[in-house]
């Protein structure tokens, strides 16, 4: 059964259709979590192997509970795929899964410090051996820095204003925890969208604390060795940095988005795009599961 309490899977027959999954190939899921997509990808194979990446220990439980000679759980950050794929002798595999949203249960665990819902030291980190804190990032990030990533992680409208305001806040006391934090957003969100405002703050703390984008970009270069012909590149975003960035490398192969070609005028670009526009989820599936709202599901190919 589906650990449903830790994270409801998004789009999760979608995903599955789009890996095409063949009952012996070798398979990937870098983002575990509570392992919904990973069981369905498990019930699928014959013969076959899935290798599932995370990097919080509590996804390390989750697997362990499933108990599958066919799963092996790597306790590591995506953006090592091919180093540990090599460590266990694997060159290529037949298709790779990325659901890049947050789990529920990070975000339903009041001390991870996620949400904006619960009080809770500012931490935010996704790998709590992690060295940097939101909490750093908060009380030691000059302006200047703070204005970058609140405009362009978190597209905060009045970011530069934001920023001076939390380095004007924090001469007087340290800003320790969500509610410090917020007392500060209150004055600078508008009014009736104090929530929305308040979630693209803590968005824009949490790419930066993770190196969400970072990461994001160093896996997807190393898709296209990683993947046999034909192998298939499915991947779930929630914002749209991350969304145009696997756009843009599904289209091209870069990250610009701009095509290249040959001496022969033949475009160079290691993936096709299977799907013309992102798969969104239904009305009822948003109502059944709300984070489902913001999803885009791209799914492509290696040529």
């Amino acid at each position: 059964m589906i650990n449903t309490t830790y994270h409801k899977p998004v789009l999760l027959q979608a995903c599955i259709d789009g890996l095409a999954l063949k009952p012996n190939g070798i398979y990937v899921d870098v983002t575990f979590g509570g392992g919904g997509h990973s069981r369905e990808i498990l019930r699928q194979l014959d013969g076959g192997r899935l290798f599932v990446f995370d990097q919080d220990p509590d996804a390390k439980a989750n697997a362990q509970a499933i108990d599958d000679p066919r799963l092996t759980f790597v306790a590591a950050n995506f953006r090592h795929l091919k180093r540990y794929l090599r460590l266990y002798k694997i060159d290529q595999v037949d298709g790779i899964l990325a659901d890049l949203g947050i789990s529920s249960h990070q975000i339903d665990t009041p001390e991870r410090g996620f949400s904006t819902r619960y009080d809770a030291e500012l931490d935010m980190r996704m790998n709590q051996a992690g060295a940097l804190t939101a909490r750093a990032v908060v009380n030691e990030y000059p302006e200047d820095k703070l204005h970058k990533i609140l405009g362009m992680y978190g597209e905060v409208t009045n970011a530069r204003t934001l920023a001076g305001a939390i380095v004007s806040a924090r001469l007087n006391r340290s800003l320790e925890s969500v509610n410090d934090l917020k007392s500060v957003l209150q004055r600078y969100a508008p009014r009736g969208k104090e929530n929305k405002y308040f979630a693209q703050v803590f968005q824009a703390l949490r790419i930066e604390v993770n190196e969400e984008l970072a990461v994001l970009e160093e896996f997807l270069t190393q898709v296209p060795e990683t993947l046999s012909p034909g192998g298939r590149l499915v991947v779930m975003a929630y914002h749209s940095l991350e969304d145009r960035l696997v756009k843009n490398f599904i289209k091209s192969g870069n990250f610009q988005g701009e095509i290249e070609k040959d001496f022969y005028g033949n475009e160079i670009k290691p993936l096709r795009s299977i799907t013309r526009k992102p798969i969104e989820a239904s009305a009822e599936e948003v109502s059944q599961n709300p984070r489902a709202r913001s999803a885009k599901l791209r799914i492509a190919e290696k040529i």
